[in-house]
């Protein structure tokens, strides 16, 4: 039977509606005067700061051909796709195994050893110790240094571990009965079942390493070998420090133009494949975070 809400809820719900209407606003409005200012050609920017709308017979396409164009720009996403592939396998390759081993209840020192991977989470070595280490193994000036020191998230293996606990034991009682071993019961029954918590677990190592900046300044002294985060830096800087004559050299397009591109083409590979890993979000971080 519907029931007609009261004054007091139908004001609630209007009052509601607005304000994450203005949510949405602040939200939008910044991403699509960014879209519309990479789209910007010369001249158009003084004429209209505010850039909230620009004819589609107006768009100019010239800061995007110009940075995929240029060698640097190049290089820096090549970069990145090796950082975030190689990093996002090596992550999983160590994260799948030990948060499986962890799952399993009568592995003998289970409590003592989810303790001993939790108190490393807790307290951290710290910058300097951790940089020695990376300098002992040799790997400054590679890219392996953005990515194996962080081969493991503490976070992601007890996220993993709560989901494979959750699968049916029975299933994995009957393969053990059978004659599988652990590595048998791992990759037939197990991984099979876990894709939800294995492409969400992938796609948040996958955008850590996408979007990391900090450790390539760290570790990295060639410029050759920076991703795209810190190019995109020295881009949104290029009009305010001189020391960026590689990124002033763009004057066929307004450096606005080309800020805007950079921040653009840095987003859209993440931007692509987060819609297409969501609906495996509830089923894969929520049901592996609850236990």
């Amino acid at each position: 039977m519907l029931r007609l809400k009261s004054r007091d809820e139908a004001g609630f719900q209007i009052a509601n509606i607005f304000f994450l209407f203005i949510i949405l606003a602040l939200m939008v409005i910044p991403l699509w005067r960014v879209v519309t200012t990479s789209l910007t050609p010369i001249g158009h920017l003084s004429s209209d700061p505010l850039g909230l709308w620009l004819p589609p017979s107006e768009w100019s396409f010239e800061a995007y051909g110009q940075l995929l164009d240029h060698p640097a720009f190049l290089r820096a996403t090549l970069n990145s796709v090796v950082i975030t592939v190689a990093g996002t396998a090596l992550n999983l390759f160590l994260t799948v195994p030990l948060a499986y081993a962890l799952s399993i209840r009568t592995l003998p020192g289970r409590r003592f050893l989810t303790g001993f991977i939790l108190f490393t989470w807790l307290f951290s070595a710290g910058l300097v110790p951790t940089y020695l280490v990376v300098k002992d193994l040799g790997l400054i000036d590679s890219l392996a240094a953005v990515f194996v020191p962080v081969a493991v998230s503490v976070y992601n293996t007890l996220i993993m571990k709560s989901f494979f606990e959750g699968l049916p034991e029975d299933l994995k009682e009957a393969a053990r009965i059978d004659g599988a071993s652990e590595l048998q019961v791992l990759f037939r029954i197990v991984l099979p079942l876990s894709k939800p918590i294995l492409l969400t677990i992938g796609l948040w190592y996958a955008v850590s390493h996408w979007n990391e900046f900090f450790t390539p300044i760290l570790y990295l002294n060639d410029n050759n070998l920076m991703p795209l985060p810190v190019l995109l830096r020295n881009i949104l800087l290029a009009a305010n420090f001189n020391e960026y004559v590689e990124f002033n050299a763009f004057s066929s397009a307004p450096i606005e133009a080309i800020k805007a591109a950079a921040v653009n083409l840095t987003t859209l590979p993440m931007a692509l494949l987060y819609p297409r890993i969501q609906r495996y979000f509830t089923k894969g971080a929520l049901v592996g975070g609850v236990k």
